[in-house]
């Protein structure tokens, strides 16, 4: 069931939101929604991954990271002392 919700807003915000919601091709009321949605979610629900995140999920392996990480925290030190 929808109902009818009569919010106040400055006029460059409403200006603004509805350049958004026009350029992400959504109503005003539907993007607000989805806010609402979003802000009131439970704190424990997981986000959604879809399939492709999840099958690209581990694929990149990067041995040296923590020695490039180190290497480059040290190089910073050489240069600003």
């Amino acid at each position: 069931m929808e109902t009818k919700l009569t919010l106040l807003f400055g006029q460059s915000v409403i200006e603004r939101a509805k350049e958004y919601a026009k350029a992400h091709k959504i109503s005003l009321s539907r993007l607000v929604e989805n806010y609402l949605i979003k802000i009131t979610a439970d704190e424990g629900s997981e986000e959604k991954i879809t399939p492709l995140v999840r099958s690209l999920s581990g694929v990149l392996y990067l041995p040296d990271a923590e020695k490039d990480h180190e290497d480059y925290g040290e190089y910073l030190s050489e240069k600003y002392q």
